[in-house]
């Protein structure tokens, strides 16, 4: 039989949330599928509370989501932000979905962590500590996933546009139900979205059918700089701002473009390497078998699940970043083999 929802969520953050009128709700920087689900799911499930809700998101939607109901919700601004919790005064609480560590909140990050009682939940193997009280299981496939079982412990009736919100989340953070995480739990949530009027073929027409002819020029380029090392065990690609610039694309339409050097059958590791501007570089891995890359990640001050993980750094050429980490992947794969 399976463990009452409400008993695996700390009761502490179940009477925060039937107490406070006033919520602010938080995801990552350049938030994913799952981030972005679970924020405007959870606000749908709070409105139907009658709680008054503030999605803050340190910049726009992404094209690529904005199929995604209730995106009108989300407010860049940090001054309406600022508004909303003078309004709210005593009467507020701040609620942090898919971070798994504080600086993934922005650049404003201090500022938002005033707020208390400041509510963390998340999925993330290499969660580190951060608000006043956690929500963190790093079994679950998704954050979305367990969005919906808050709703459940909060007895809140799912709407369609929840729905389909919690189930963007819960598929694309799971590869569309082909990852590790994806468990028996998680179909029979994703089942549970589907009786709600979710229609899959629909989801993924938008998550998978919009390309633009920009981003398929960029990925032209991007596969073009596919390497492979150690008996092709390991692929590298890297996006350039460059390469941006002269497909015409945005940063966000490399998102998904990870999928392909892992989708090869030697390959057990799948490394992208993308510059974010400012000098910053940003590194994914995605594993394939007994490869932990989130401990891989750890020793560049990243961090995520075991066969998800990343990190980012400055001042570093794509060169020089791939040489770091092929060397400790090379040792990695060696010790697990």
């Amino acid at each position: 039989m399976r463990e009452n929802p409400a008993r695996m969520i700390p009761e502490r953050i179940l009477q925060d949330i039937r107490a406070i009128d006033n919520i602010v709700l938080f995801t990552h920087v350049h938030p994913d599928g799952d981030a972005l689900g679970s924020l405007f799911g959870l606000a749908d499930i709070l409105e139907t509370l009658g709680k008054n809700v503030f999605c803050y998101l340190e910049e726009q939607v992404t094209h690529l989501y904005a199929f995604m109901p209730d995106i009108d919700k989300a407010h860049t601004r940090m001054d309406e932000y600022r508004a909303f919790v003078a309004a709210a005064g005593q009467n507020l609480m701040s609620i942090a979905l898919d971070c798994g560590d504080d600086d993934r909140l922005g650049k404003s990050k201090q500022e938002f962590l005033r707020v208390s009682p400041f509510v963390v939940i998340d999925h993330h193997q290499s969660h580190s500590e951060f608000g006043t009280a956690r929500w963190v299981e790093a079994g679950r496939s998704s954050t979305g996933e367990m969005v919906y079982e808050l709703a459940m412990a909060l007895d809140v009736p799912i709407s369609y546009k929840c729905a389909f919100n919690l189930y963007v989340a819960i598929c694309t953070d799971t590869g569309s139900f082909r990852y590790e995480a994806t468990r028996p739990r998680t179909m029979q949530i994703a089942s549970e979205l589907l009786e709600r009027g979710v229609r899959p073929a629909v989801v993924c027409s938008h998550l998978y059918d919009n390309y633009s002819r920009e981003r398929l020029k960029l990925m032209e380029m991007v596969l073009s700089t596919l390497n492979l090392y150690e008996s092709n065990q390991i692929a590298f690609m890297h996006v350039s701002d460059q390469m941006i610039k002269e497909s015409g694309a945005t940063l966000q339409d490399v998102e998904g473009f990870i999928d392909y050097p892992r989708s090869l059958r030697s390959v057990k590791v799948a490394v992208f390497i993308k510059e974010t501007g400012n000098g910053f570089v940003s590194v994914s891995m995605r594993a394939k078998g007994r490869c932990d890359v989130a401990e891989v990640a750890k020793l560049f001050d990243g961090g995520g699940h075991r066969n998800a993980a990343g990190y980012s750094c400055q001042g570093k050429s794509i060169e020089r970043v791939r040489r770091e980490i092929v060397e400790v992947l090379s040792k990695a794969l060696q010790e697990n083999n």
